[in-house]
């Protein structure tokens, strides 16, 4: 099958550009990144605005356990997607995949504001998923292709400053949004901002391309999604008969080892086990797991505790989180001068131990604590991620030449999609089995029905029984979250960077390659 490979990028009135040249009109340039600003912003905000907005679809829709669902469906088909659209985009060009990305993406979020019941929600979320798959990782190679390596952080503040913008208008949008109008609105949002997205990049991203032969690596598609689902559902209904845990572990273990063998054996791999057995990108991309799972954890538990628990209304739960992506787009505005100062290595294990001081504030929240607590924790946790992600993008993007770097660039936004559903759905279970133990029976029953109520969080604060079982089993979340932490920190020192990286400039690819020697 003859397809196309991308070999350069250019303009509209500009001259092609080869990847590692500057040689581009610069005066289109702003066009193509105020697109991926778009771009960028409907999916950071499609955290907050969710996150602040779910107790009260809950509330309507019922269906309060399978409320992690709603993340983990979204996360599932993301994280699913993300390598395979970086590979596609290494062999068809950025724009096709990521313009088809995002129209994917905005007919799910218009079938979810329809959404009739919590199955019907999880479906369409399911499909918003697989849009948003390819946003992150394809602009995020666009950037890697347009700009050197000493312009692209530039590039990266002003993206990491749609992160705050949006930390502060998604649980503000989320907050009005419940409190005036249908909630469908959360996802409608959506629609008028991917319409300029995608005229932004067709009319101001173009590629040159030379035909080469290459084949889609359907078969590791498939089990793939067959291991990640089997696993996923595994952690979610962990009271289900034990044959058919069994039979689903079973299912999990051979779709495994079959995708690994497929991979090894495709001559065009989804994952490629070469670059993933890679010292640096491994390390890079455990820790990112890890940084996901318990940064969904966050996302996912904390408003609920913040309504529930405190009492607060859904604008305070949604701005706890509003800390959360303070702190991250400000860990990578201020990354250079860290580098600079104190090198990369020491940058990188240093900050990351933010992570786990953060999450230990949530350890110690009580029915009567206040929410900046929260926020506090919030924001060290996003300090640390912001620290992580930039760092591991960074490394791992210059450790390959182009023809890999949208599969690299993949893998980061891929480990880290993951780690958020399996920390969702892990979490989520948590806090279930946590109400059932706490809730000895009819409390439990008496709490499920109280919180499947449009204004269930919000009168839990009349019956201290049942806000007391609330909060315990919350408390297991946490603790989930903080053991998470605590392993991210850890791996974060098993990254092989030298000790002078990034002193006086950002390291080169000969550099990286260096770090990643035994």
């Amino acid at each position: 099958m003859a397809l196309q490979r991308p070999t350069s990028i250019f303009f509209a009135g500009g001259k092609p550009e080869n990847v590692m040249s500057q040689s581009v009109d610069r005066s289109k340039r702003p066009f193509v990144v105020a697109s991926i600003v778009l771009a960028t912003f409907m999916v950071a905000i499609e955290a907050t605005i969710v996150a602040t907005a779910m107790p009260r679809i809950v509330g309507e829709l019922g269906g309060f356990t399978y409320y992690s669902w709603v993340f983990s469906a979204f996360l599932l088909a993301q994280s699913t997607t993300t390598v395979i659209y970086g590979k596609l985009s290494d062999i068809f060009g950025r724009k096709p995949i990521l313009i088809g990305g995002i129209l994917i993406f905005l007919f799910g979020s218009a079938l979810a504001g329809f959404a009739w019941s919590m199955t019907s929600l999880i479906a369409f979320r399911l499909l918003q998923g697989l849009g948003a798959g390819a946003i992150q990782p394809v602009t995020m190679t666009i950037v890697g292709d347009l700009y050197k390596l000493q312009e692209r952080a530039k590039v990266q503040g002003v993206l990491a400053s749609v992160w705050a913008v949006s930390a502060v208008t998604g649980p503000l949008a989320g907050g009005l949004i419940v409190d005036n109008v249908s909630w469908a609105w959360i996802f409608w949002i959506n629609l008028p901002i991917g319409v300029f997205t995608i005229i932004g990049f067709s009319l101001f991203l173009h590629e040159s391309i030379e035909p080469r032969k290459a084949k889609i690596d359907y078969w590791g598609t498939i089990l793939f999604s067959v291991a990640i689902v089997s696993l996923l559902v595994i952690l979610t209904e962990t009271d289900a008969d034990l044959w058919i845990l069994v039979s689903l572990a079973a299912v999990f273990v051979i779709s495994g080892i079959l995708f690994v063998l497929q991979e090894r054996r495709a001559p065009e791999p989804i994952i490629s086990i070469a670059l993933w057995g890679q010292r640096l990108i491994a390390t890079s991309n455990i820790a990112t797991l890890l940084a996901g799972m318990a940064l969904i954890g966050l996302t996912t538990i904390l408003p609920i505790y913040v309504q529930g628990v405190l009492g607060r209304s859904p604008l305070v739960a949604g701005f706890t989180l509003t800390m959360l992506i303070v702190g991250w787009p400000l860990a990578v505005m201020l990354s250079s001068r860290f580098f600079r100062a104190f090198g990369i290595r020491t940058t990188l294990r240093v900050g990351s131990l933010m992570f786990p001081v953060g999450a230990s504030f949530l350890l110690f929240l009580t029915p009567d604590s206040s929410p900046v607590s929260a926020g506090f924790g919030s924001f060290l946790m996003g300090f640390g991620m912001g620290l992580i992600s930039l760092t591991s993008i960074v490394l791992v993007q210059e450790s390959v030449d182009w023809a890999m770097r949208g599969s690299a660039t993949a893998s980061i936004i891929f480990s880290r999609s993951l780690g958020n559903t399996l920390g969702a759905t892990a979490l989520g279970a948590i806090l279930n089995m946590g109400i059932m133990h706490f809730g000895s029976g009819d409390l439990a029953a008496k709490l499920h029905e109280v919180i499947n109520q449009p204004s269930g969080l919000s009168s839990l604060s009349a019956n201290p029984a049942i806000q007391l079982v609330f909060h315990s089993a919350l408390h297991w979340s946490f603790w989930g979250v903080f053991a998470v932490a605590i392993c991210t920190f850890a791996t974060t020192w098993l990254i092989p960077v030298s000790p002078d990286a990034g002193r006086k400039k950002l390291p080169t690819q000969e550099e990286v390659q260096e770090a990643m020697a035994p």
